[in-house]
Order: structure tokens, then C-alpha cells, then sequence
């Protein structure tokens, strides 16, 4: 039996090499050769050797000789960047995988023969770099084929004239519209899910499935960039981002970085899933959250008075405005919050705390933040990513319980088995009642009038809005949203779901630059409500469901106000 590697052949190479002072050839079998590319990598050293050699008996005993050439021959490097032979097939030749067809599978014999070629020396024998040398192996692979009965000369002369033809190549080319930020996130993640790093993944054979809905991608980014586009001159508006998540699973369908992917300056920057961006108001569910948990209800009133805090650690004392510059007396926090009133959310994180507020926030899904807490963060002073604010709504959502979200849904090795799939697993964050009531809250469009008129655009009808106020809305689908707004109009947020989807959308400039009189209702939630309507198209309408344990009041509070509301049970 073959142990998988050869002696003789390491000992006659290592002379050659000695002799040479330099390597010249090599004495691996092709067991040795999928050990070296599939585990410990290509390093020239006499210990990855010895490692090849401990390695290729089980592989021999645990394969056959036709899987070990299968595996081989799917990791081995093409060059260009090609690891495995349905990567060069397509590099090379355009050739894309069918559903009855791998791309390998529809080589041609020169085809074939000139691939076969390559892997020996994929940088000396690169047809696009040194299309001699290519050439010359080509003639070399034939050859043998036809004295070892494989193929007729006359197959051979055919083949030959083949490969000497001015179109032989068709390079396959990567469209732009293949989401590069999702592929960039989902690379990471694998990378992380397998333990592995980066830069082995193309060499490992794998097929990897993930959640993207690639032509629901590329429509929201065509609405995006629609927008975009209608606002860049009169709000000096040029980039947005947008998260599609279906919070019940977690699965990622869309990520979208920026407008432009392609473009050589910002293009590669994914601000979605890297960037950090105040996220204005749209921050305050967390906190009121929190002040649901501990009893208070959306019903409870509050003063929006002027109101002086005095901070810590040498900053001046700190006034809160309201965006209408106004203040409107007793309310409930249900009118405070819709209509994005600062000064009772403040006032709502001074009774909650900073630290049980900024708690919840992260179990939630707040991964990370730059800047500092304080009483200022209710108003969305720290930056956070887009997609961690998104995937936290959706545990709103989703009654409470928090599926972090991902890319990858399944990856198998190259004999079709199945190493890894994504199965969703649940943790509780906050209870159902709670969830429920913020839901409440944010789809509650008539207390929120005030600040954002009727047929505003973070309710989801199906007809125009020149419709809508003229009283036909059409269809409406039950959705609960949030804008934000930061400082100086840097950033433009809107996030909010239905029962099916949790999504978020970014607007504002690359270099962080000051938009001009745009808040998150015009600037982000126009690109929401569209992309959010595209994707419930053809979904069956229903409404979120009240899962018990809570009651409605009609409670006349002393300060001398009378809500109705939920209240926990």
C-alpha cells in the first residue's frame, strides 16, 4: 500500500535543492500535497515536511485514492488568485457552476490539459503572465495523456490547435454588484467560525451557503442610491447604509455598506458593519427599555420643562433641548418618545441610570461604542455600528429574545459533508411584556403626529404619499420605527420592523461633514419604508401580537394629566 508520501523522491529532491542552492523541485505526493494546502500550509521548512509525513498514513487509510486526488485537485493553487479547480475553471475559461455541473466538469480537453499544467509551478506557468512557458506544459500534458492511452494523437493535434487559437481565454469577471461588504462580513465570520485565518480560506475547498438575498441587495441599493441622489445638492447628502435582518433566525439578508463599493476612495469601507455614527434618537428605546423593566409605563407623565443637570468630571452643566426648540409641559412618555421630545428622555435616564440603561443596550446587541457615557447618550452621543442597533431592535421585534445576527448558513468540505450549520439559539434579553410595550410605543402613529405629520414615511402604506393624505393609504402593514438625528446633522438614522424584518438605514457624508437641514425622517426612513415595502412583497399582512401579562389603564395621575396605557400585569 501507498503511506502518502516518498521517501526516495524527498531524499532526490533535497539533493537537487542542495545542489542547486536553491529549490528547483520538489518530492511530495499529491497526499502530501493536500496536507500541505488543506492543513499546514505552504511554509518551506523541513518541519512542515516532517508534519506532511506524520499526516498523509491516516490520510491514505481514512480516504481513497480518488477522494485524496477530489480534494486535491479542489484546493490546489491555479494562480490568480484561484485555489481549486472550479475557481480556475472560471478565472481561466468563465465557466460557472450548474445546478447538474461544476465548472470543472465542463472544461475541455485543452481546457483541461492546460489547467493540469499549472499547479506545478502557478507563477512560472501562468498563461496570463508567461503564456510561453504555459504553452510549452500544455504540449507536455497532452503528450503524456496520449502515451499513456488516455487520448489519440489526433486528440492531441486537435487540442493543441486549440489552446494556439486568440480567444482560447475568457477570464471570468466578478460583477461589482456582488455585495463586497456582505462577502467581506461573511469571509470574517467563517474565518472566525472555523477557526481559521483569512488568507487560508481560498486554499480550503469549502462551499459555503449564506443568508444574502442577493437581487433584494441590489434593489435596495438601487433605492438608495435613487435618494441619495434627489438629496445631494439641497442637503449636501452623499452616502447611506442600510441592515435587512430577519430577527427571527438573525439571518442577514442584506448589508449594504455604501451607495458606492466600486468607488476607489471610500468604496471599500463598509459603514454599516464598521463604522461608528451617533445614532441620534433612534437610541432612546434603549433607555426607555429600561424604564419599562422597572415598572414605569408609557402612560406615566412626565414634565418637559427646561431642565439643568450638573456634570461630573470638570464639564459645564448641561440643558438638554427639544429639536422644536419648545417645551410642552405634562405628557406621557408615549408622546415623548414618538414625537422624539429630548428633555423627558433625559429625564427618563436620570431615573433609570446610566449604567442599568447602557446594560440593557448591550445585551441587547450594542457590541461596541466610542465616546463616553453619560446623561447625553440617551440623545445618541456614542457611536455605534449600524448593524449592532439594527440586530438589537430586533430583539423588540422578536418578544424579548436576542439572535445575534450572521452570514453563514451552511459549509461543507469538498466530499459534499456538511461541517457547519447555522441553527438559531435564543437568549432571552428582556421579557415579552416589555417588548410588547415598546412595539406599542413605536408603531403608535397617532402620538406621534405632533412632530411628524400624517402619511410621514415611517408608516408602511402601499400607495404614494400624494395619495395618502388625500385618504387612500391603500394597504398597511403593521411597522414600529424610530429616527435619529445627530449633532449638526451629521447623521441621519431610521430603524424599525415589521413581523417579519428588523431594518436599519444610515444617511449622511463619508468624511463625517455636516448635512444641511436633513433629519432622519427625510434623510434614512424614505430609503426604509421603500426597501422595507420591496421586501414584504407578496408576505401575508399581519399585526404584532399582544402575548399577554400586561393590562390597559385609564389612570388620572396628581400632576393632572389622564392616559391610557399598558401597564405590567
Amino acid at each position: 500500500t501507498n503511506p502518502g508520501y516518498d521517501i526516495t523522491g524527498i531524499a532526490r529532491a533535497a539533493l537537487d535543492d542542495l545542489t542547486h542552492g536553491h529549490i528547483i523541485s520538489g518530492g511530495s505526493t499529491i497526499t502530501q500535497q493536500l496536507i500541505k494546502n488543506a492543513i499546514v500550509g505552504n511554509q518551506a521548512t523541513a518541519i512542515r515536511k516532517l508534519q506532511e509525513i506524520i499526516l498523509a498514513p491516516s490520510v491514505t487509510r481514512y480516504y481513497t485514492k480518488q477522494q485524496i486526488l477530489t480534494m486535491y485537485l479542489n484546493t490546489t493553487y491555479y494562480g490568480e488568485q484561484a485555489y481549486g479547480a472550479n475557481a480556475a475553471a472560471f478565472t481561466y475559461f468563465g465557466l460557472q457552476d450548474k445546478p447538474k455541473a461544476t465548472a470543472a466538469s465542463q472544461l475541455d480537453l485543452a481546457q483541461a490539459a492546460m489547467l493540469a499544467g499549472i499547479p506545478s509551478a502557478p507563477i512560472g506557468r501562468d498563461p496570463f503572465v508567461d503564456p510561453y512557458s504555459a504553452f510549452v506544459r500544455v504540449q507536455e500534458v497532452l503528450q503524456q495523456m496520449r502515451l499513456q492511452g488516455y487520448i489519440t494523437a489526433e486528440q492531441e493535434r486537435a487540442a493543441i490547435a486549440e489552446v494556439q487559437q486568440p480567444h482560447f481565454f475568457h477570464p471570468g469577471v466578478l460583477s461589482g454588484t456582488l455585495a463586497p461588504h456582505f462577502a467581506n462580513y461573511a469571509v470574517n465570520e467563517l474565518a472566525n467560525l472555523l477557526h481559521v485565518k483569512r488568507v487560508d480560506l481560498s486554499r480550503s475547498g469549502l462551499i459555503v451557503s449564506t443568508t444574502l438575498d442577493l437581487p433584494l441587495q441590489n434593489q435596495i441599493l438601487k433605492i438608495a442610491q435613487r435618494h441619495i441622489a434627489e438629496m445631494a445638492a439641497t442637503h449636501n447628502m452623499s452616502n447611506a447604509a442600510a441592515v435587512l435582518i430577519d430577527f427571527h433566525n438573525g439571518a442577514i439578508r442584506t448589508l449594504l455598506g455604501n451607495i458606492d463599493p466600486n468607488n476607489p476612495h471610500y468604496g471599500a469601507f463598509d459603514v454599516a458593519a464598521d463604522g461608528y455614527r451617533q445614532p441620534g434618537s433612534s437610541f432612546k428605546p434603549f433607555i426607555y427599555a429600561t424604564a419599562f423593566e422597572q415598572g414605569i409605563s408609557p402612560g406615566t407623565p412626565v414634565f418637559d420643562t427646561p431642565l439643568t443637570i450638573q456634570m461630573c468630571c470638570g464639564l459645564p452643566p448641561y440643558s438638554p433641548p427639544n429639536y422644536d426648540q419648545r417645551f410642552h409641559g405634562l405628557i406621557s412618555y408615549r408622546y415623548a418618545l414618538q414625537n422624539s421630545f429630548n428633555v423627558p428622555a433625559v429625564k427618563l435616564l436620570m431615573k433609570t441610570g446610566i449604567d442599568e440603561s447602557l446594560h440593557t443596550a448591550q445585551k441587547m446587541g450594542i457590541s461596541s461604542y466610542t465616546g463616553t457615557p453619560n446623561y447625553t447618550m440617551v440623545l445618541g452621543t456614542l457611536g455605534v455600528h449600524l448593524l449592532d442597533e439594527t440586530a438589537a431592535y430586533g430583539v423588540f421585534a422578536d418578544g424579548g429574545v436576542r439572535i445575534p445576527p450572521h452570514a453563514i448558513d451552511t459549509v461543507t468540505d469538498v466530499q459534499g459533508q456538511v461541517i457547519y450549520h447555522f441553527v438559531p439559539v435564543g437568549r432571552r434579553v428582556l421579557s415579552k411584556q416589555v417588548a410588547y410595550m415598546m412595539t406599542s410605543v413605536l408603531s403608535d402613529n397617532k402620538s406621534r403626529l405632533y412632530e411628524f405629520l400624517d402619511c410621514n414615511v415611517l408608516q408602511l402604506y402601499s400607495n404614494s404619499k400624494e395619495q395618502c393624505l388625500a385618504g387612500n393609504r391603500g394597504v398597511v402593514r403593521a411597522a414600529a420605527a424610530k429616527t435619529g438625528t445627530s449633532n449638526e446633522f451629521r447623521d441621519n438614522w431610521t430603524v424599525g420592523y415589521t413581523t417579519d424584518y428588523v431594518m436599519g438605514v444610515w444617511a449622511g457624508n463619508n468624511d463625517n461633514s455636516p448635512m444641511i437641514n436633513v433629519t432622519g425622517v427625510d434623510g434614512a426612513a424614505p430609503i426604509w419604508h421603500d426597501s422595507l415595502l420591496l421586501a414584504e412583497q407578496g408576505r401575508p399582512i399581519s399585526d404584532f401580537a399582544n402575548p399577554g401579562g400586561l393590562v390597559k389603564k385609564n389612570v388620572t395621575y396628581p400632576e393632572g394629566i389622564t392616559t391610557t396605557d399598558w401597564y405590567l400585569n
